[in-house]
């Protein structure tokens, strides 16, 4: 019995030595650049989905949230956290069938008395189908889907991040 616990044990240990080699990592952690170490977030809405999820993302990461913006490494400025919905279809009766979603943000990061990222604009864009007999549902889709635009969004920035010098 103990023989075959040892057996079934070794592969799944092989792999989680192979892994890291091949870059993989787990998700929401994203190494990022000692310029990063303590960051400033500048946002006109502090509680949109964008900055809450950034916000998260960056203390997974192992950076820190300054509560200063002097004693910060980093200030990232988020010029524009947008999200825009637009018609692609009607039905006979002039109600909404089909609506793109597009949530868009501007940024910019300085540090160190330099420009890290000019700003620089990120969007993601999805679809949603639309009936009108389940309008409630819809609603309720579509604020889920807002949120998952915010944390595609996210990971789409936390990228670009981890790419700085």
């Amino acid at each position: 019995m103990a023989g075959a616990r040892t057996r079934a044990v070794g592969p799944v240990l092989l792999a989680a030595l192979l892994l890291p080699g091949c870059g993989f990592r787990l998700q929401g952690r994203v190494p990022l650049p000692a310029s990063l170490a303590s960051t400033w977030i500048e946002a006109d809405d502090s509680q949109s989905d964008f900055v809450v999820d950034l916000k998260r993302a960056l203390r997974a990461s192992g950076a820190t949230l300054a509560t200063r913006r002097a004693g910060a490494t980093a200030v990232l400025r988020v010029e524009r956290d947008q999200l825009t919905e637009r018609v692609l279809s009607v039905s006979a009766r002039n109600l909404p069938r089909e609506l793109e979603l597009t949530y868009t943000v501007r940024l910019a990061v300085e540090g160190s008395g330099a420009v890290l990222i000019p700003s620089e604009q990120f969007a993601v864009t999805r679809d949603l189908s639309f009936a009108e007999e389940r309008l409630l549902a819809k609603e309720r889709e579509q604020e889920a889907l807002r949120a998952a635009l915010a944390r595609d969004l996210v990971g789409v920035v936390m990228r670009r991040l981890s790419s700085l010098p």
